[in-house]
């Protein structure tokens, strides 16, 4: 269901002096729910790179969003190359929640990213979660007219791409820059980095090159003004 903008927007000037607030301010439940999908109805609100590397098809006994094939693709700048945003929904501080599951071959870059701060093809944040870091894997990039940077100031050696799905979540305080990501365990983060170059801008997931799949997609959040 989503949940139509001028009535998020609403609930976002509402609620916002409560969100963020307190140690709590990593949890969804600090703010309203702007959009939610769980893959069971089409994309009519989502934007794709190539939509003919996307569709909805069925895993587990459900639904999902199912990125099987290579987006026919060329970015601005050197970065992924796969990429579904949600088009009328644009937020500063926000929490997205999502359940992934990487389908490709295991390699040191075998990856699922998150997209968010969209600007344009060129003005963006992404969160790369690959099998091992480097200074191009499993970190949290900015792109900035430039090819991509890593600009995380802590994260792991790698993430497991097991079998199934794993639940992400991304927490952005603009006002504090801060931006943390969770994978599977939601008390500790496995990347941080704090920046304010983006204080707002759309949401999605896709990958650099690879494919995988997608379910329970949830954004609470501040609605940025128009």
């Amino acid at each position: 269901m989503r949940i139509p903008f001028h009535f998020a927007l609403l609930l976002a000037t509402v609620f916002a002096p409560m969100a963020l607030a307190d140690d709590s301010k990593d949890s969804a439940s600090a703010l309203p729910l702007l959009f939610e999908s769980d893959f069971s109805g089409d994309l009519k609100a989502w934007t794709m790179t190539d939509p003919a590397a996307w569709k909805i098809a069925e895993d587990e006994g459900d639904k999902k969003l199912s990125l099987f094939g290579k987006s026919d693709y060329e970015a601005p700048v050197r970065s992924p190359h796969n990429i579904a945003r949600v088009k009328d929904v644009k937020v500063t501080d926000f929490v997205l929640d999502v359940d992934a599951r990487q389908t490709g071959r295991e390699y040191g870059h075998r990856d699922l990213c998150f997209f968010f701060g969209y600007q344009d093809p060129s003005h963006f944040y992404y969160v790369h979660l690959a099998t091992k870091a480097d200074d191009h894997a499993n970190s949290i990039f900015l792109v900035n007219g430039a090819p991509r940077v890593s600009i995380a100031q802590k994260r792991t050696n790698g993430t497991d791409w097991k079998e199934g799905y794993h639940h992400i979540r991304i927490a952005r305080d603009t006002k504090a820059g801060t931006i943390k990501v969770y994978f599977n365990n939601m008390d500790e983060p496995v990347m941080e980095t704090v920046d304010k170059t983006f204080l707002d801008g759309t949401i999605g997931v896709g990958s650099f090159d690879d494919t995988g799949n997608f379910d329970n997609f949830r954004i609470h959040g501040i609605a940025a003004e128009e």
